[in-house]
C-alpha cells in the first residue's frame, strides 16, 4: 500500500493543468462525471471574471485505471486551458500588494513577475479539484460526504443555522445560490455588496464552512504532531491562496469561554454501532487531533482578490521608482469558488487519513478493515468489555 498523496503541475495560462494522484486503491470505479461537476461548481459565483467564460474544466484521465475501475497505480490526468496564451502576455513590471509577484521575484531573482504569478494563481486550484473529486470518491463509497458552503461575503453574513434549515435539500439550495450558498435571503445583499465593490474598482473577500458527515471517530492521531489531524486539516485549508484565517467547531470563542461550555460532553449514546455519544459539537468532530465520531465543521476566511482595478502604491521591478499596481484580468470575488476549493482540500486529507486508517491495496482490504474495526467500536463500552492499561 501507498499512502494517499497528490501534486499538481502547470501555470495559469499554460498548455495544461496536470495531477498525480498516488495510494488509491485498486477496485474503485471512477465516476468521471461527479469529477466534472466539482470542476464545473469551482467556476460559479457571482462576481468572477472573464477567464470564467473562456474555460471549460474537465478532467481526462491519463493513467492509473483500466475500464472506468481503478487498478492501483498512480493516476495522472489533466486539465487542459483554452486560455493558454502565456507567451503572448505581456510583463508586467510592477508587483501587485497581496500578491506573490515581489516575494516571488525576491525569492528567484525574476525580473518577470509573470514567471512567478503563473503559478501563484488559483488557477492551480482546478488541479486539486479535480485531484478529490477522484480521492473523496473512496470516502463516500463508505458513507463519508463532504461538503462546503459559502457563509459570507464583504461583511454580509448568511444566517448562522443555515446548515440546520437547509437539511437534506442543502446541494439543491447551494447550486441554486449565485453565491453557492445555504441562505437565499442573504444572496441579494451579497449581490449589492459585490456590484458596490465593483463600481468602486475594488474586491471582496468572505467566509466558507465545510462539513464532513459520516467521518468514523479515530482518524488522525495524538501520537505525533505531524499526525494530527487538526494541524493536517488546517494547514491544507491554508495552502490555499488568499486564506487568512481557520477555526473549527466554536473556533475563536474557545478563548472567551469557561470550558464548561467549550468541551462535549460524553454520554452513553444507546446505540448497538457505537456506545458513546456527544450532547454538542463545540469542538468541530476533533479532539486530540483525532475524528470524534461527531461531523466535522471548518471554516475558513478569504481576503480581497489582490488585483484591483483602483490601483495600490508599489515600485517599478525595472526604474525603482514608486507607481501603481498592474491590473492583472481577475474577479471581483471568489470567495463561493474558493469554498469548492476548501471542500476539496478537506476531501483531499480526509481520504489521505481514511486510508491511513483502513488502507489496503484494493476497495475490499478497505472494506474488510473498515468492518473489523466497528465491530471493535461497537465491543468498546459495552459491559463485560475487556480493558488494557
Amino acid at each position: 500500500m501507498t499512502r494517499l498523496n497528490w501534486r499538481t503541475a502547470g501555470e495559469s495560462h499554460g498548455p495544461t493543468l496536470i495531477g498525480i494522484l498516488e495510494g488509491v486503491p485498486a477496485g474503485l470505479t471512477l465516476d468521471l462525471d461527479r469529477v466534472n461537476e466539482d470542476l464545473a461548481r469551482r467556476q460559479l459565483g457571482y462576481g468572477r471574471g472573464g477567464r470564467m467564460r473562456i474555460e471549460t474544466d474537465s478532467v481526462h484521465i491519463l493513467s492509473g485505471w483500466k475500464g472506468g475501475v481503478t487498478i492501483g497505480s498512480p493516476i495522472a490526468f489533466e486539465v487542459k486551458n483554452k486560455d493558454s496564451v502565456i507567451e503572448k502576455l505581456p510583463t508586467p513590471t510592477n508587483p501587485r500588494p497581496g500578491h506573490a509577484d515581489l516575494a516571488g521575484c525576491q525569492k528567484w531573482g525574476h525580473r518577470d513577475p509573470r514567471a512567478v504569478l503563473e503559478r501563484a494563481s488559483a488557477r492551480e486550484t482546478a488541479a486539486r479539484v479535480a485531484a478529490a473529486g477522484i480521492a473523496r470518491q473512496v470516502l463516500e463509497a463508505f458513507g463519508i460526504e463532504v461538503f462546503g458552503y459559502l457563509t459570507g461575503l464583504g461583511g454580509v453574513e448568511c444566517r448562522p443555522d443555515a446548515w440546520e434549515s437547509a437539511g437534506e435539500g442543502r446541494a439543491a439550495i447551494r447550486q441554486a445560490s449565485d453565491f453557492l450558498s445555504l441562505d437565499p435571503e442573504a444572496d441579494e445583499a451579497m449581490r449589492a455588496a459585490v456590484d458596490r465593490a465593483k463600481a468602486a474598482k475594488d474586491s471582496l473577500g468572505g467566509t466558507f464552512e465545510v462539513r464532513a458527515i459520516g467521518v468514523p471517530p479515530g482518524l488522525g492521531s495524538c501520537a505525533s504532531a505531524q499526525e494530527r489531524l487538526t494541524g493536517r486539516l488546517g494547514g491544507a485549508l491554508f495552502s490555499i491562496p488568499a486564506i487568512k484565517g481557520v477555526e473549527f467547531g466554536i473556533g475563536f470563542d474557545v478563548a472567551t469561554r469557561p470550558g464548561s461550555q467549550v468541551h462535549d460532553p460524553i454520554v452513553p449514546s444507546g446505540e448497538a454501532d457505537n456506545a458513546f455519544a456527544r450532547t454538542s459539537n463545540r469542538a468541530g468532530g476533533l479532539e486530540g487531533g483525532m475524528t470524534t465520531g461527531e461531523p466535522l465543521v471548518m471554516r475558513a476566511a478569504m481576503k480581497p482578490i489582490p488585483s484591483i482595478r483602483i490601483g495600490m502604491p508599489t515600485v517599478d521591478l525595472h526604474s525603482g521608482e514608486a507607481t501603481v499596481a498592474t491590473y492583472q484580468r481577475s474577479d471581483v470575488t471568489s470567495v463561493p469558488a474558493c469554498s469548492v476549493v476548501g471542500e476539496a482540500m478537506v476531501a483531499l486529507v480526509l481520504a489521505e487519513a481514511f486510508l491511513d486508517k483502513f488502507g489496503g491495496d484494493s476497495m475490499a482490504q478497505v472494506e474488510a478493515a473498515l468492518r473489523h474495526y466497528s465491530s471493535e467500536l461497537r465491543e468498546l463500552g459495552q459491559p463485560g468489555a475487556p480493558t488494557e492499561s
